[in-house]
């Protein structure tokens, strides 16, 4: 028992940690000389990496050094290394024309300014389009689509939080049409025999609706800021990428979501795409490796705390009747990884159908409050920071921009 309330109270240090990314940095400016240390520790993709690494020197020192890599081991990386493969991937250049032509094209069909729609479709489609091509892959797509339009210099910070928040809950909810694509749901998805057609009946269309409403509602918020973009189109900058060049790119991808629980085969894979990606290099950006690697240690890191917790997040999801188990599912989402919290309900024997439905829909409810509440967030602030102040996402301000979105997606899943 004291290594699990070792864990937990580092765990709680690093939950705190993420609220205080800002203060390390004006300690950045402050105090130029230790600028390097204050940055790192700044970076909200590093903050639990960090204190995993605290947890298992701590578990090597209390239980020996065979036991803290044991556990070490013990776990299952799966996820964190697929969100750095499908970032990778799904941020090449030849995917991300494709997208957003392709989003140019039907934003110019819409009956609004163009700008405003490619903003409703970044903020409504991408979303769903989750359920396909699975939420980390939407994040991805959609954050580097919305970036020069929406997280930038010119509109108001506040606004900017309220857009991140929108963004956050309507992926966490937009990947409920099928059973593969959301992390939450298929984490129980094999073990309460729920396929695509129960989850797009059960879930998928009140999702809809919640992130149409999101959507259009900041989409209005942020018209009058939205500035019209050429009628050039999309990142052709130069070099036409050719079709047969997108359509490998789009098989890779393809192939890492068909086999995402297969980490052998989608490793494989992705050495097979960084192989093509150089052989065609004058059709290629740089690719987003750093910034995939530091989710991906973001998620690790989150994986090694999380393990450590079950042994007080259980009794507290196997004590709640169905109403409490959606408002605490929803509250405890914000402060553990959501995927985490309906494994662990998986876990419960004799749980009702009605409990399972307030569990999941709680769980995807809540995925937008804060960076670790869903696996793809951190990728979105990753991708997303540069276009707030100092750099950095704070976790009070997409907090307090995901309260509003959260409260329609909860209201949609209740009612």
């Amino acid at each position: 028992m004291t290594i699990e309330i070792i864990a937990a109270t580092l765990f709680v240090v690093a939950l705190v940690h993420t609220f205080s990314v800002k203060f390390f940095e004006r300690l950045a400016s402050k105090y130029p000389r230790h600028a390097g240390l204050f940055h790192l520790l700044g970076e909200v993709e590093v903050v639990f990496g960090f204190w995993a690494v605290v947890l298992v020197c701590v578990m090597a020192l209390v239980s020996g050094g065979s036991s803290a890599v044991a556990y070490a081991e013990s776990r299952q990386y799966a996820e964190p290394l697929f969100v750095f493969v499908i970032m990778v991937i799904a941020a090449s250049r030849p995917v991300l024309v494709t997208v957003q032509n392709a989003l140019f094209l039907a934003a110019k069909i819409l009956p609004v300014r163009t700008v405003v729609a490619r903003v409703w479709l970044g903020l409504a489609a991408m979303p769903l389009m989750g359920s396909l091509i699975t939420e980390p892959a939407s994040m991805t797509l959609a954050a580097l689509t919305l970036a020069p339009m929406v997280f930038r210099n010119g509109i108001p910070e506040k606004t900017k939080y309220v857009a991140l928040g929108v963004l956050f809950v309507n992926i966490s909810i937009g990947g409920t049409l099928t059973a593969f694509a959301a992390p939450p749901v298929l984490m129980v998805s094999s073990t309460w025999n729920w396929d695509s057609m129960f989850m797009a009946t059960t879930f998928g269309w009140k999702a809809t609706i919640a992130v149409i409403i999101n959507a259009t509602a900041v989409t209005l918020l942020l018209s009058k800021h939205l500035k019209d973009p050429s009628s050039e189109g999309v990142l052709e900058d130069g070099v036409r990428v050719p079709l047969a060049i997108s359509g490998l790119h789009f098989l890779f991808l393809a192939g890492v979501v068909t086999f995402a629980h297969h980490p052998v085969i989608f490793l494989g894979l992705f050495l097979l795409f960084l192989g093509f990606a150089q052989a065609y290099e004058r059709y290629q950006s740089e690719l987003i490796l750093k910034e995939a690697l530091l989710v991906g240690f973001f998620l690790a890191g989150l994986v090694v705390l999380g393990g450590m917790q079950q042994w007080w997040l259980q009794p507290i999801v196997s004590r709640l009747d169905p109403l409490q188990l959606f408002f605490g599912a929803t509250a405890l989402t914000a402060i553990t990884d959501n995927a985490a919290l309906t494994y662990l309900g998986s876990l419960i024997e004799g749980i009702s159908d009605s409990s399972k439905y307030m569990l999941v829909a709680g769980a995807l409810t809540g995925g937008g409050l804060t960076v670790i509440a869903n696996a793809p967030n951190p990728a979105g602030v990753t991708l997303l920071k540069k276009g707030f102040e100092d750099e950095t996402i704070g976790a009070g301000g997409l907090l307090l921009g995901a309260l509003l979105p959260t409260a329609v997606a909860a209201s949609a899943f209740l009612l």
